[in-house]
């Protein structure tokens, strides 16, 4: 098969490197891709979001199937377009993608169905917010209803701090449009894991779990940011809670899209909090998650690619999965500044020794080659993913690879994996 790759960052990157290894890959290209991706797959300069031109490349060159990586095209429709333009996909049509697309779409959807969630109230004013935060508890989530690149989230600790929350949001228009409508949602308490299934529209499957750290720093401090590592599996996902999971949320949502006259192709990706009442959804995506699909691409010892076009076609029930006993784990380094305000083009030297590791793949999230150096283009630049017979001793070579690398243009946290060591 031809395939490409929609996407430049560090799930892509994870994308192109487990796809370029499957015996069903005769061709594979990135779309626009960045200096990590090149060396698997030939990257071709087309935003994610030219749908016409990812169309016209398609036809060109006959890709046989698209793989698209960021939720931004799903949302929009890119599924649509190529269907009738008669190429074959992975991913929600836009429809179903609004589980991910209107965090409010997502939330009726939970609550019609009875699947369970955290309570909510939808507002597209910041008055009416405000007047219902007066009457819950201290703690509530306040959340921005569109795509925030994963910073749409705050957690308030106080009212004023969600009174500040809504008019971040709303009036100061943190995020634009996304902000037009926001949640107000019940402060769950737990722990909070990753959760991934493969669905074609029917059918699923459990793909490993896994953690990711959102917050900036050490500790879980700071202003969240689309993830700062991860690891697979976690381990307060056994197979009893595994089962519930499919149980109580997977599959009833699955249902809930077909009935509901939108069926989810994909990947369904559930942020979960377990709570003293079970697993409750935080949130649903309808893409990888990044940066846990690095760790999950490590550890499938399947064909990816095969798995990814069963989705399209239906047909996950006759596909078969495995999966390596060992721990992965990830860590971001990001450019110093990130979520904030950060620059450009600062130069990373030695990555070379990290790569050679046995049991280390670098991936790149925000590179690209500038007169023949390796420079940061992005918030999160690398992902430096490690496997090992423990969380442990993944997060110890991982590190030992981080700082194999001379980038003082860059930062990481140096706790990933700290919950599951704990």
């Amino acid at each position: 098969m031809k395939v490409l790759v929609i996407g430049s960052g560090g799930r892509e990157h994870a994308l192109c490197w487990a796809i370029s290894r499957s015996k069903k890959c005769k061709k594979l290209y990135a779309a626009p891709g960045n200096a990590g991706i090149a060396q698997v797959a030939e990257c071709v300069d087309i935003a994610v979001m030219d749908d016409q031109a990812i169309i016209n490349f398609c036809n060109a060159e006959k890709i046989d199937f698209v793989v698209i990586g960021p939720e931004a095209p799903l949302v929009a429709g890119l599924v649509d377009d190529l269907a009738r333009a008669g190429i074959k996909s992975f991913g929600p049509n836009g429809v179903a993608a609004q589980i991910e697309g209107s965090k409010g779409f997502m939330k009726d959807l939970l609550g019609k169905y009875g699947i369970p969630t955290a309570s909510y109230g939808r507002f597209d004013e910041p008055d009416a917010a405000k007047e219902y935060i007066m009457r819950l508890e201290e703690k509530v989530v306040v959340k921005a209803d569109g795509l925030a690149a994963g910073k749409g989230v705050i957690l308030c600790h106080n009212k004023n701090e969600a009174y500040a929350a809504i008019d971040h949001l709303m009036t100061e228009r943190a995020f634009g449009i996304a902000g037009d409508e926001v949640l107000v949602e019940e402060f769950m308490e737990g722990e909070e894991v990753s959760f991934f299934a493969l669905v074609d529209g029917n059918n699923s499957v459990p793909l490993a779990s896994a953690q990711d750290h959102k917050a900036a720093f050490d500790g879980d401090t700071g202003p969240n940011t689309g993830g700062m590592g991860a690891y697979s599996p976690a381990p307060v996902i056994d197979s009893a809670m595994e089962a519930k999971i499919m149980e109580t949320i997977i599959n009833p949502t699955i249902k809930a899209m077909v009935e509901e006259g939108c069926p989810f192709r994909g990947v369904l990706f559930a942020g979960l909090m377990l709570t003293k009442d079970g697993p409750k959804v935080l949130e649903f995506n309808a893409r990888f998650g990044d940066p846990e699909c690095q760790a999950l691409m490590v550890r499938m010892k399947s064909d990816v690619l095969e798995a990814l076009v069963a989705c399209a076609d239906g047909t996950l029930d006759k596909t078969e999965f495995s999966w390596s006993d060992d721990t992965a784990l990830t860590v971001v380094m990001a450019t110093n500044g990130y979520p904030g305000h950060y620059e450009n083009g600062s130069e990373i030297k030695n990555i070379e020794a990290a790569e050679k590791m046995p049991g280390v793949e670098v991936f790149h999230a925000g590179t690209k080659m500038d007169d023949g150096k390796l420079v940061g283009f992005g918030g999160r630049v690398l992902g430096i993913t490690a496997t090992g017979k423990s969380v442990k001793e993944a997060q110890e070579l991982a590190y030992k690879a981080v700082d194999a690398i001379d980038w003082p243009g860059g930062f990481c946290r140096r706790d990933i994996g700290w919950r599951a060591i704990k």
